[in-house]
């Protein structure tokens, strides 16, 4: 088609990777890949966070899905959680002092089942050995000689009363209040008929000997009272020492075991005064039936011996630090819970109850959260960010913190943490929570950037190979061969929209592995070539695109109206890309644009429809200002026009149609036809340089296949910046179809080289008056702003002329 200085060489158009650079027949003869590559900064960033131990260098690590967030982390933290010190074991026991705030102990790595284990046997020797004892001879013997010993002394003492008292005319009775003293006759009971015969002198003799008598039973009462007491304190001493006579050699042992924790020498110091106080619930090893009703059990009193258990509440033997990854970041999954359990209709709960969340098995390590799942679970990130300021975890359930009128429950001692958090997420959420949340910077003070490319070198080329190694072992695909690795290579090339670029977006390039091992293994070889990966790429698209090929059809049958051969007057094909989340294309639109008399300058018909973005605005607007600034230096620009992208029925936003919207005018103005063979795509600036746009591979491949549909001229192609010819990653066919001259792509820094190629004629330099070459298109364009002008004052009002 001639314009050759403008066409793309066929080498630019796609950049291959030779397979003969792999020293190797099969990816099964490398190393699977490790780690991740290509995240030099992000890898030194997480580095920086784990290995700094300060308040608040807790790591946000940020990026698109599939740029390998999660297996940097969890590869990098594992290798460094193996060199840390094991986690604490955290245990729970019962509050003597007060029952409804449990202790919480810290133990050595390791060693809390072996305290919990310890705690029920020494239970079980309870149940077992105090029966015993208190069943004993010797218990019985020692019991009877005290109980003996105060009845004895007790009679006596009562019998030397009723003696003294019977000299003197008394005898001394015992009644449910105690003893008493009765006046006597005879040796018998003085009957209070015979009382009240007797003269009043006798009476009150009888009277005063009464009382005298009765202050001294009184007085020997007391005795008796604290003789009685001292023999239930001497009964109490002897079942405390029975008791740890049976169970106390193991309470020692214990004691000797975990000496060097204070909390539970203080601990088991409760228990055994515990044990001796409450020996008698241990003295039956079986209670008597109760009753019970048919489909309800009867409330069981508490048991004593529970409050010796141990709750275990985190023990993990491991070596090295835990690293935890939370999939579901609840808050009871974060930060523990208080069960509960239904009796009788109402719910009890005791420490035993109290369960431990990944915060707390995180204790001394790591925990990776993804941060959009944490955001959507009801207080937990709240209650993260309490904890991570007071570096302690209280277990409290979310429904007592919201409580109208409080209820009594445990309150359980708050485990002390020391925790790094991941928190993996894009870079929207990063910048959302940065500025509207005044703690996250404080929280969060290490960004770990992931990128999604990485430069294309052969170090790089060669751990992509490794990467297809280590995809195909973890997922028992077949192996691929030197011609597989390399189409793998491209397509990460492509990936990267840069021909010295490689995608780091590993999710898209291992989902294209496990295709491509699917097609090989269905045609049953061996090894998986570069054959199959196009296969896998082919069928993905054929899987995607039944839009592109509905607007195919359509555009092919000439209901979208899109030209492909001939020339017309300011109407011209961009393209546009659709977008459909997990695939794109590029769609041709005819752009069209008239010129008329008036001042109003270029009006954006999508803007008017209020049907286009700030972006597209914005670009129309820049527009203005080119034809301004290269027409206008010397005279006022008195036009009006009009452009419109025909049949578009959507929000049209970005710039890259800019350059097709000045050609359009350019053409209107200058009267010149613009060969509708050609797709131009770019964006202008104010200098009329061609400014690189994205995209720009669906973009031409979409009008490629639309020509390919309605049949090839010869004299089809694009127009492209040249700005994006590295970014060329172009399918063969379409390479082939250049190389036979069916089709062609120009590239082109500045507005004056593309209308050149687009309507056949020089575009036309500005002489040293000011003018242009003669018969060239801006000397046309500059002439018809001269009608324009003229045009305009001849019909203008007389106040619009003065306003001008």
């Amino acid at each position: 088609m001639g314009f050759e200085q403008w066409l793309v060489n066929e080498d630019e158009l796609r950049w291959r990777c030779d397979p003969d650079q792999f020293k190797f027949e099969s990816t099964e003869e490398l190393d699977p890949l490790i780690g991740v590559i290509g995240q030099d900064r992000a890898v030194h960033s997480i580095d920086f966070g784990f290995k700094n131990k300060g308040k608040g260098f807790n790591i946000y690590a940020a990026g698109p899905t599939g740029t390998g967030k999660h297996s940097a982390i969890t590869s990098y933290v594992q290798e460094l959680a193996t060199e840390e010190k094991a986690p604490s074991d955290w245990c729970y026991v019962y509050n003597f002092d007060d029952s409804d705030n449990p202790v919480v102990i810290e133990m050595v790595n390791g060693t809390a089942r072996g305290f919990a284990k310890d705690m029920d046997e020494l239970v079980e020797a309870c149940k077992a050995e105090i029966p015993k004892a208190f069943d004993s001879e010797e218990y019985e013997h020692r019991k009877d000689n005290i109980v003996n010993k105060f009845q004895a002394e007790r009679d006596s003492n009562i019998s030397v009363l009723r003696e003294a008292a019977g000299k003197r005319g008394f005898n001394i009775e015992m009644t449910t209040t105690g003893l008493v003293t009765v006046p006597a006759v005879d040796g018998r009971l003085m009957k209070k008929e015979e009382y009240e015969q007797l003269p009043d002198d006798k009476k009150e003799e009888i009277k005063k000997e009464t009382e005298d008598l009765q202050s001294g039973v009184n007085k020997e009462m007391t005795k008796i009272r604290g003789r009685e007491k001292e023999t239930k304190q001497r009964m109490k001493v002897l079942d405390e020492e029975i008791t740890i006579f049976a169970v106390g050699h193991l309470l020692e042992e214990i004691k000797a075991t975990y000496s060097k924790y204070d909390k539970i020498t203080k601990y088991l110091g409760l228990v055994e005064a515990d044990i001796t106080k409450n020996a008698e619930s241990f003295k039956e090893n079986e209670r008597p039936p109760e009753l019970r009703l048919p489909g309800m059990d009867i409330e069981e009193k508490e048991v004593p011996s529970e409050k010796y258990k141990v709750n275990v509440f985190v023990s993990e033997k491991t070596k090295g630090a835990p690293v935890i990854f939370e999939t579901n970041p609840t808050y009871y999954n974060l930060f523990g819970r208080l069960e509960y359990t239904a009796r009788l209709g109402t719910m009890t709960t005791n420490f035993s109850m109290i369960k431990p969340g990944s915060v707390h098995k995180a204790n001394g390590g790591y925990l990776i959260l993804n941060a959009l799942d944490l955001l959507q679970n009801f207080m937990s990130y709240d209650a993260l960010k309490r904890m991570l300021k007071t570096r302690e975890s209280r277990i409290e359930n979310i429904g007592d913190q919201f409580r109208v009128v409080p209820v009594a429950t445990l309150q359980p001692e708050p485990v002390p943490v020391d925790v790094k958090i991941v928190l993996i997420g894009n870079r929207y959420i990063y910048n959302l929570l940065l500025q509207h949340d005044e703690d996250f910077r404080k929280l969060f003070k290490v960004k770990a950037d992931f990128q999604i490319d990485m430069d294309r070198s052969t170090d790089h080329t060669d751990k992509y190979a490794s990467l297809v190694s280590a995809r195909c072992r973890e997922e028992q695909l077949r192996h691929f061969d030197p011609s597989g690795v390399a189409r793998i290579v491209e397509y990460g090339v492509r990936l990267a929209d840069d021909k010295n670029k490689l995608s780091t977006r590993f999710l898209d390039v291992m989902d294209l592995i496990s295709e491509a091992s699917y097609w090989a293994s269905e045609k049953g070889d061996a090894l998986v070539s570069d054959v199959d990966v196009l296969k896998a790429i082919d069928e993905r698209i054929y899987r995607s695109n039944m839009i592109e090929e509905k607007i195919r059809e359509l555009i092919a049958d000439g209901t979208l109206m899109i030209d492909f051969e001939g020339e017309a007057v300011g109407q011209i094909n961009g393209i546009a890309i659709i977008a459909l989340g997990d695939y794109m294309f590029g769609k041709p639109s005819r752009i069209t644009a008239k010129v008329y008399v008036g001042k109003e300058g270029v009006m954006n018909i999508e803007r008017e429809a209020k049907m286009s973005g700030q972006i597209y605005n914005k670009a129309v607007m820049i527009l203005s200002g080119f034809l301004s600034g290269k027409f206008a230096t010397d005279k006022p620009l008195a036009m009006s026009a009009s452009i419109g992208f025909e049949q578009s029925y959507s929000i049209i936003e970005g710039d890259s149609a800019s350059c097709a919207e000045v050609y359009a005018l350019l053409s209107s103005l200058s009267d010149a036809p613009i060969k509708q063979g050609i797709a131009v795509t770019g964006s202008v600036n104010q200098q009329g340089e061609v400014q690189p746009i994205g995209g720009v591979n669906p973009k031409i491949e979409g009008f490629f296949d639309v020509c390919s549909s309605v049949g090839f001229t010869g004299n089809q192609g694009v127009l492209i910046p040249r700005r994006n010819v590295k970014h060329l990653m172009l399918r063969e066919d379409i390479i082939e179809a250049v190389r036979q001259g069916q089709w062609h792509i120009w590239a082109v820094d500045h507005i004056d080289e593309g209308i050149e190629i687009l309507t056949g004629r020089p575009a036309g330099k500005k002489l040293a008056d000011g003018s242009f070459e003669t018969g060239t298109i801006n000397n046309l364009v500059d002439r018809r702003f001269i009608q324009l002008g003229n045009d305009w004052r001849r019909f203008a009002a007389p106040d619009e002329k003065k306003a001008a």
